[in-house]
């Protein structure tokens, strides 16, 4: 009787496990036609309307085809790649070697960094370097006067808050302003407007002054708990968390230290973002987590993936239409892969500008998080594509807004001030603005979601059922809401909604939407997330 049952159970056993294998036969068949639609139409979009775009170049990649660099951040990047390049060499090459003769410690190396990144920023910034060091001086002050009080981060965030806005409002500030004896200085203001790169300093002092400011509190990490699960320290190594969470003494906050931290060369115009901890740490003694071996591996992926972009920006113009403003004469199809392609695009950009940084600064032996460590077209939830876009940003924003604000507890809420944060700090526009409250709003549906198919997967194997389907539809719901929140934060800005809306929305739109929302059904089944599972795992595997 009991073999007869167990003979039963197999059969039934084989029979799912051959319908899924179909299944996902399908769903992969099913994204292979996609992409190459996607592919056809762009490369027709390009060929047709390339005379009426702005920001093409004659390309070198492939003959008798433009480049497409009209995206300015982009365009000033890829401009200066050999410039960079030479001086993070030359700047590794001394420290290295100055380490290396005179057994620096962390005290000894603030001080090379230091006047190695000051003489960086002079370049970059000219005289209004005296303001950057100037905001630096008093928030050090500030955090030191202050750092025992109760009222100690009402006091930080709002400093650092108030010169984020003014920077911005008053565009660097002129020299002028303290007198006409100083005006001659605004001659000399650098080929970098220093207050663009402030952003990223500001984060830095706000998390100085609460590493400091927790030096003598009890951490709520759990040490024993992280080293069971972390295959880095099992190794017998320290990870970037522990480095993060484990608080130092008090002599590691000295000014020069505190200095070089804001000002590190190799990190100063765009990271990725690291705390104080996991900095002062490392420049005490090297990260030892990524081999020379590794770190090499890791340039020459950068160089294929410059290939990579190189490649898209001369088959496809993805952002030359978004800037040209040619996407509104065009079919809700078009819209939907210029968009799409869009998103590709800055994916690709970011994760080239970020991995630039991050390898010389892996050179000189201080290790980032890594953004990017998924590719975009493998986050098929909102919280996942924010954790893996700019996740050095993200952790950073976990440890010292999200969890003092109250964490998942106060989930719903905190969405809300976490992201008219990012916006008001990556700029001050309406747009932006509009782009973080759409990405809060577009947070609700996913939770209901999730909430809903964690309920139905306890009940039964028909519940499991219904939350594979309901996980696909909350993935299909959450991407097209990202897209909807991207186009409308940099592509079409919030004066485009009623465009877009009244074109989905139309007799001619309604099929796409439908089209989309399928194909990204089908492109979050789970069966098909499997190969991206397998991903992950074989790079677990390999590090």
């Amino acid at each position: 009787m009991g073999t007869s049952v167990m003979n039963k159970d197999n059969v039934n056993g084989s029979r799912i496990s051959h319908w899924k294998q179909k299944e996902l036969y399908f769903l992969v068949t099913c994204a292979f036609v996609f992409y190459i639609i996607i592919i056809r139409r762009s490369l027709q979009l390009s060929h047709d309307h390339y005379k009426k775009l702005f920001g093409l170049r004659l390309g070198w990649l492939i003959p008798h085809h433009l480049n497409d660099v009209s995206d300015a951040q982009w365009r000033n990047f890829r401009g200066n790649i050999p410039v960079l390049t030479l001086v993070f060499g030359i700047f590794t090459l001394l420290a290295n070697l100055m380490r290396a003769f005179f057994n620096l410690k962390a005290g000894g190396m603030s001080i090379v960094w230091l006047l190695f990144s000051l003489a960086y920023l002079s370049y970059l910034h000219g005289a209004c370097i005296i303001f950057i060091l100037a905001i630096a001086t008093i928030n050090f002050l500030l955090v030191k006067i202050f750092a025992r009080k109760k009222y100690f981060p009402l006091v930080v965030w709002g400093y650092n808050i108030l010169f984020l806005l003014c920077n911005r409002i008053y565009e660097g500030y002129s020299f002028s302003i303290f007198g006409h004896r100083w005006a001659f200085l605004d001659n000399y203001r650098g080929s970098f407007r220093w207050h663009i790169c402030f952003n990223f300093v500001v984060l830095r002092m706000i998390s100085f002054g609460f590493d400091y400011h927790w030096t003598n509190q009890d951490s709520h990490f759990d040490h024993e708990k992280h080293y069971q699960r972390c295959h880095i320290c099992k190794s017998g190594k320290s990870c970037y968390q522990v480095l993060q969470e484990r608080s130092l003494p008090n002599d590691k906050f000295g000014y020069t230290i505190y200095l070089c931290y804001l000002v590190y060369a190799p990190l100063y115009i765009a990271g990725p973002i690291l705390s104080f901890n996991a900095f002062a740490s490392q420049l005490d003694v090297p990260q030892n987590t990524n081999s020379l071996r590794n770190v090499t591996l890791y340039g020459f992926r950068w160089v294929l993936s410059l290939l990579l972009v190189e490649l898209m920006t001369h088959l496809f113009y993805y952002n030359a239409f978004a800037n040209s403003g040619l996407w509104k004469h065009l079919s809700p199809l078009d819209v939907f892969i210029i968009g799409y392609g869009v998103l590709n695009f800055m994916w690709l950009k970011f994760l080239l500008i970020w991995r630039f940084f991050r390898f010389w600064s892996l050179i000189n032996g201080i290790e980032t998080p890594e953004n990017m460590p998924k590719c975009i077209n493998n986050c098929h939830n909102m919280e996942g594509f924010w954790k893996n876009w700019h996740a050095s940003f993200n952790k950073w924003l976990v440890r010292y807004m999200y969890i003092p604000l109250g964490g998942s507890r106060k989930k719903l809420l905190n969405v809300w001030v976490v992201f008219t944060f990012v916006a008001i700090w990556h700029d001050l526009e309406w747009k932006l603005l509009s782009w973080a409250w759409l990405t809060c709003l577009f947070f609700i549906p996913e939770m209901v979601l999730k909430s809903a198919a964690k309920t139905f997967q306890a009940e039964s194997s028909f519940g499991e059922c219904i939350f594979r389907e309901l996980s696909a539809v909350a993935g299909a719901v959450t991407i097209t809401c990202l897209m909807v929140a991207n186009l409308i934060g940099f592509v079409i800005g919030p004066t485009g909604v009623n465009w877009l809306l009244s074109s989905f929305l139309h007799k001619e739109g309604l099929p796409v939407l439908g089209g989309m929302l399928v194909t990204f059904y089908i492109g979050t089944k789970p069966e098909y997330l499997q190969l991206m599972f397998l991903i992950d795992e074989a790079k677990q595997r390999s590090s």
